[in-house]
């Protein structure tokens, strides 16, 4: 009797397998064959299943971001809370940020192939936030767009570039709790309305 096909599985298996591939080796390093020998697969599944290797990226971190804004969605009313939901989310993802960070080495500011659904993704994000500036939680002083973009640096730099982190604020222990107290007052500045800290 012969092994019993469970196409989500493999597919569930290639994705894992494509995560920590494109995390450790960006889009160009990145192999196919390291994918279908880690996912134990066929190589031809993988293009069945989600195309070239461009197309493999693509889909894996679009899907990484929605898990994140799933876990973790903007909440104006408790900035200095998400901003602490997010360092945990990439404190034990940190292959998404790694994922951005190669797709900005790959593409620049090019346009991204899945462009339009991103501006979307991030559409709903922005809007949350301009929902805090309409209600007076947060400050209005500074675009919706630009004050989100803001707030992810501020939260995320320390993990994309964890050895500046260690360099300029410290190690472990006190010295990393340290950082996140003075990354979450950070963020309470940028966004305290009427320009009060």
């Amino acid at each position: 009797m012969g092994a019993v096909r469970d196409p989500e599985a493999t597919r569930a298996r290639i994705y894992e397998a494509a995560v920590a591939e494109f995390a450790r080796h960006g889009i160009a390093g990145a192999r196919i064959d390291r994918i279908a020998a880690a996912a134990k697969a066929n190589k031809q599944l993988i293009y069945a299943y989600f195309g070239n290797k461009a197309e493999l990226f693509t889909q894996v971190l679009g899907r990484s971001m929605v898990d994140l804004a799933a876990a973790v969605p903007v909440d104006p009313d408790d900035i200095e809370g998400w901003i602490d939901r997010l360092l945990d989310y990439h404190a034990a993802h940190p292959e998404l940020l790694r994922l951005l960070f190669w797709e900005g080495i790959e593409y620049g500011s090019a346009e991204l192939p899945d462009e339009s659904e991103r501006q979307a993704h991030y559409a709903r994000k922005v809007a949350a936030i301009e929902d805090g500036q309409d209600r007076g939680v947060i400050t209005d002083a500074i675009p919706p767009g630009d004050l989100l973009f803001l707030l992810v640096a501020v939260a995320n730099w320390t993990a994309v570039v964890p050895q500046m982190g260690r360099i300029l604020t410290g190690g472990d222990g006190p010295d990393r709790e340290r950082l996140r107290a003075s990354i979450k007052e950070a963020a309470r500045r940028l966004v305290a309305p009427g320009g009060t800290p």
